[in-house]
This record gives C-alpha cells, sequence and structure tokens, in this order.
C-alpha cells in the first residue's frame, strides 16, 4: 500500500495491462491452495507436449562450443539477417541484410517501432480485439491505439469501411496481425490487399504517409491450404515493415528471438529506421546464441510442422465442437495459430466470467476484453495446445460451470 512518503512510480508503467499474464495471479494462489488449475491461458506450446526441433537446439550448443558468447552486432549477425532475406525473398518480397534487425522477440520490435514512431497523440490503427502489447506499448510511449472492427460473423475478418473511416492525420500505421492472435482468424489475400489499398490511396492524396505493420509471427500455422500471404508481397507500393521470429513456428518462445524487417517505397521509412536504428544501438543486442539457433532453423527443414499441425488440427476441431455444443457459447472456426475466441451468450462481463469460471472449477482462460475493451467484450480466449485428455477435462469443467448458470437462470 502507498503511504505519502513513497516514491511515485511514472503514470504510464502504472497503467500498463497485460491480461495474458494478469490472470495467472489469480490461477497461483488456488495453486497454493492445493487446486489442480488446467491452463488454457498462454500461448507457450512448450508447457504442453511440444518440443523444440533438434537441428534448431543444436544450432545454439555449437554456438555455445565455439565460443559465440560475445555480443553481436546491434541489428544482428550477419548470416541470420542474410538468411531471414532469403527467408523473405521466398514469400516475395525484396529485401537486403541492412534492412532487417533481430531483436528480442517480437514484443521488443514493437517497442523499437513505437518509440520511434509515437509522439504524444499520434494514432496506430489494430485489429479489434488484438495482442495487448499493441495496445499498451503505444499508450506507453503517449500514442493513441484506435481499434478497427473485425467481423465475427465472418471469421473474424477486417471491416474495411471501419478501417477506412478511422484513418486520420494523426494515423501513422496500420497494424495487420495475419493469423490472428487471440481470433485465430487467417485474412484472406484479397482482404490484406484491400487493406494495402487504402494505405496506398491515402499516401497518393495525402501528406501525412502512413504505413503497414505486418506481424506475421504465425504465418505457417495454418490449418488448410497453404500459408498466411506475405503482406509486403501483395503491393510494391506501401511501405510495410515486417515482424517475425522463432518462438511459434520453431517452438522456442523462451529464447526471444525475432526481427524486424523495413520494405520501404520512396524512403516513407527513412526516419522511423534511423529512430530505431539508434534505440536498437543502445540496447546492444539480441542473444548471440539464440541468432545462430534461428540461422539453423531457417537453413533446416520444417517437416516437423506437419506433425505439429496434424496434432493442433485435432485440437482446433474438438474445442470447436465441444464449445459450440454447450448452451450459453458458440464460437468460429479458428483458421490459423492456437488460439479460439467463443463468445458469451450468457453475460457481457466477460472478466467476471473468466474469474468465476477459475474460482468455481479452476480453469484458466483470458477475457476477452484484456484484448480489446470494444471488440473483445463478451467474450475469452481459449488456447488449444494442450494435449486432448487435458482439453477433454476442461470442457467438461466448462461444460459444468455453464449448466450450473443456465439452471440458475431458469
Amino acid at each position: 500500500m502507498c503511504t505519502g512518503g513513497d516514491i511515485k512510480a511514472t503514470e504510464r508503467s502504472l497503467r500498463i495491462r497485460y491480461a495474458i499474464r494478469d490472470v495467472v495471479l489469480h490461477a497461483e494462489k488456488l495453486e497454493k491452495a492445493g487446486h489442480n488449475v488446467l491452463k488454457l491461458n498462454i500461448g507457450d506450446p512448450l508447457a504442453y507436449d511440444f518440443k523444440t526441433p533438434e537441428h534448431v537446439k543444436r544450432g545454439v550448443y555449437k554456438a555455445m562450443e565455439e565460443g559465440k558468447n560475445g555480443y553481436t552486432p546491434s541489428k544482428g549477425v550477419l548470416e541470420l539477417r542474410e538468411e531471414i532475406v532469403k527467408k523473405e525473398k521466398k514469400s516475395g518480397v525484396q529485401l537486403e541484410p541492412e534492412d532487417v534487425i533481430v531483436t528480442t522477440g517480437v514484443t521488443e520490435a514493437l517497442l523499437l517501432i513505437f518509440g520511434a514512431t509515437l509522439d504524444s497523440g499520434d494514432e496506430i490503427l489494430v485489429p479489434g480485439p488484438t495482442y495487448p502489447p499493441y495496445i499498451t506499448y503505444s499508450r506507453f510511449f503517449g500514442g493513441n491505439p484506435v481499434s478497427y472492427r473485425t467481423v465475427e460473423e465472418r471469421g473474424w475478418e477486417p471491416d474495411l469501411e471501419d478501417i477506412k473511416n478511422k484513418i486520420t492525420s494523426k494515423t501513422k500505421c496500420i497494424a495487420i496481425i495475419n493469423p490472428n492472435n487471440p481470433t485465430g482468424a487467417l485474412y484472406s489475400k484479397e482482404t490484406v490487399k484491400a487493406i494495402l489499398r487504402l494505405v496506398e490511396e491515402h499516401n497518393q492524396e495525402n501528406e501525412n504517409k502512413i504505413f503497414v505493420l505486418s506481424d506475421e509471427i504465425y504465418d505457417k500455422l495454418v490449418f488448410e491450404g497453404e500459408k498466411a500471404p506475405s503482406t509486403a508481397s501483395l503491393n510494391p507500393h506501401v511501405p510495410v515493415i515486417i515482424l517475425n521470429g522463432i518462438s511459434k513456428i520453431y517452438l522456442a518462445p523462451g529464447w526471444r528471438l525475432g526481427y524486424l524487417a523495413f520494405r520501404d517505397v520512396d524512403g516513407i521509412l527513412s526516419q522511423i529506421r534511423e529512430g530505431v536504428e539508434n534505440i536498437a544501438r543502445s540496447r546492444l543486442c539480441a542473444s548471440s546464441i539464440a541468432q545462430y539457433g534461428y540461422l539453423e532453423a531457417l537453413r533446416g527443414e520444417d517437416e516437423f510442422l506437419k506433425d505439429v499441425i496434424a496434432k493442433l488440427k485435432k485440437r482446433r476441431d474438438l474445442c470447436y465442437n465441444e464449445i459450440n455444443s454447450i448452451e450459453g457459447l458458440s464460437t468460429t472456426l479458428p483458421k490459423g495459430a492456437f488460439y479460439m475466441f467463443p463468445k458469451i451468450h450468457v453475460t457481457e462481463h466477460d472478466e467476471k466470467f473468466v474469474l468465476d469460471v477459475l474460482d468455481k472449477v479452476h480453469v484458466l482462460f483470458v477475457h476477452g476484453s484484456g484484448f480489446c475493451e470494444r471488440y473483445g467484450k463478451g467474450h475469452f480466449r481459449l488456447v488449444f495446445l494442450p494435449p486432448l485428455p487435458v482439453l477433454e477435462e476442461g470442457l467438461k469443467r466448462l461444460r459444468k460451470y455453464m449448466h450450473e448458470i443456465n439452471k440458475s437462470k431458469d
């Protein structure tokens, strides 16, 4: 408890919320009391039965043994950046190694970008709902995150008219997360092209240029069809900053290793790039040995993904069918990533709902309003990474809770 003599923390730090981990504090209290809490809240494959591929781990072992334990260039190991350029070229994006900055995960990439992009009052358009750091980090730097509507009835596809109406003279960029966290939506190529056209038209008609921030961390985790389209490959006339990394596809989230890449047009991103590079130098570099692990990941085969996707698809289908059979709940079918975003029909108070489920049947979800107060309200995020028996037990407990809720309303 604060007293008059306490040194005050900054308002920006006290405003930070991170729903995905905030709810864990409640679960820990129950665990200390001896309860078995089933955690369906966090997107960490290694918390369950997935393993980091052997060739990726060998890259780290080899780097340590060869003494590559010191600082790297601030932008990252050149060999890794060259391999990232090759990877992006396969997706139809032309880059140079100097366009790439290796980061401590996509979250640090966001900090670098927002730190270089946002002054007080500047706006960033983010999908509603969205991954929480897009909201918290932009506010941290004085920016204003503006949520654009995604349409649940259309598989959480972006509402293009809403995006168009929300672009203002204060808009600096539009974020696309595809596949999406928290909904599992996979945006069609036509939808992404349409967003890019909006940006292209805006930049042709206005002095205040905007760019697209494309988060592609789940790009290969797609259940039907090809991987998610590379945003920058779909329109050569729009500046795009690409985000990706090792954590989800190569099952190594704890290594905290990702990258951002500038695909500029007519120098629109030149000042942002300079600012990002300045900040990157001041924070030294990302983990040296993790960079060599990612290098081996990109050089190696990704056949292991077939098994990963097959397991996830079975788990997705189980959750989809079970959720839609529970009175008072419904969900769309996720097409990518490993998240589901069910709708709660019995209440709009989603945070209270999630905490009640946790207290009464000991299953941990994340409240939807933690991903967007407007468009996430009345939902919760479910992670379908756990093995089938764990999911079956969790859904059985959820069904029991909903049965009691529905009975009390009769």
